[in-house]
């Protein structure tokens, strides 16, 4: 397999057309969104997209929007927004929605509204009417919806490919689809080079999205070799990305869909093992890093992060004997304090005075005798 070999036997500190080396690059402060507390709070102005849909802006994006039969990928999260009980979550699934405008499902039609509107990079949070949702009846299967639920959905476009015809994915041959999503690999390196790292990682989901586990499943041989040597860079790509943005957890999921196809990829070993040890998580980090010399021994990147795992266990075992030192060790003889020296010459003094006296007395009663 032409493109799994190369993968295995390339340097992970090594830079090349298909992957990117991101330990070089300035950081850029990026967080995945958060939804402990349930729909985010929003303070921007609501803006009116139709009777029934509303958006208000969270970050902004760059560049046109889509227009109608742009196929759109895109991350969302969904809520009843009477109960605010979550019921859908691409970010989850680390599978991004592919929406084709104006071919959307019709409980997609308030969503649709709503993503016709942004730019790529644009996160929003959406208020959509029931009406425009899951209607009067709601869903009782996959995903449960109540009955005339208004739905809030926090969108991210990540991006969308303007075709008239609205080709979706599905309808595309192989090559097309492993050609569409190269070209995305592509513009995401241009990016990276730029240090666009947020805006990189937007064209490597898209590409990412071309080959989902439905296609990849379908496919065998030179086909499957051909999609895994564009699918496994992005994915690497997507782990130096946000290793630099300190989004660790999901650096080590990107390099683990990568090692879940080829075990032996030094470059996945490499970053999975960095971001563990960035984590604390030492044991995992070395791990990880003494399989990735293995494959790749000449590798200057992976001896470093080794001896900084080494330097780092060093200083643990060092500071752990200072403790256990003052634990168990022998307890250090008290130093006197002033007073109980003063003390202690008095009582010397006391005793001289009483021995030289009893001695004076037996010379005295030795001479009278």
């Amino acid at each position: 397999m032409d493109g799994e070999q190369e993968q295995q036997t390339h340097n992970p500190g090594q830079d090349d057309e298909n992957e990117i080396v991101a330990e070089g690059a300035s950081v850029v402060h990026g967080e995945p969104p958060s939804d402990d507390n349930g729909p985010p709070k929003v303070d921007s102005e609501v803006e009116v997209l139709q009777e029934k849909v509303t958006k208000q802006i969270m970050k902004e994006g760059h560049g046109q929007i889509p227009s109608k039969y742009s196929t759109c990928f895109l991350h969302y999260r969904a809520w009843t927004e009477s109960t605010r009980h979550k019921f859908e979550d691409t970010w989850n699934e680390l599978r991004p929605l592919e929406l084709v405008l104006g071919k959307e499902k019709k409980e997609m039609t308030g969503l649709s509204i709503g993503v016709a509107s942004m730019k790529s990079g644009e996160r929003a949070l959406l208020h959509v009417g029931w009406e425009l949702a899951y209607g009067k009846e709601g869903n009782f299967s996959f995903p449960n919806v109540p009955p005339m639920s208004d739905v809030l959905y926090e969108v991210e476009l990540i991006g969308f490919d303007e075709t008239k015809e609205g080709k979706a994915r599905s309808d595309m041959t192989v090559e097309e689809r492993i050609g569409a999503a190269d070209r995305r690999k592509m513009d995401g390196n241009v990016l990276f080079k730029e240090e666009k790292l947020e805006e990189a990682m937007q064209q490597y989901e898209m590409a990412i999205a071309y080959m989902g586990d439905d296609f990849m499943f379908q496919l065998f041989g030179k086909y499957r070799d051909m999609a895994l040597a564009v699918k496994n860079p992005c994915h690497l790509n997507m782990s130096a990305c946000l290793i630099k943005l300190k989004r660790y957890e999901e650096a080590i999921a990107q390099c683990s869909m990568v090692l879940a196809e080829d075990e032996s990829n030094a470059k996945a070993l490499f970053r999975r093992g960095k971001a563990r040890a960035e984590l604390g998580q030492t044991d995992a980090a070395r791990e990880d890093l003494l399989k990735a010399r293995k494959y790749a021994p000449e590798d200057k990147a992976i001896g470093r992060e080794l001896k900084l795992l080494a330097e780092h266990d060093k200083a643990v075992y060092q500071k752990q004997k200072e403790i256990y030192k003052g634990i168990f060790g022998p307890r250090p003889e008290p130093k006197p304090k002033h007073g109980v020296i003063v003390t202690q010459l008095i009582l010397i003094w006391q005793w001289l005075i009483s021995f030289f006296y009893r001695l004076f007395k037996r010379e005295e009663k030795h001479h009278g005798d």
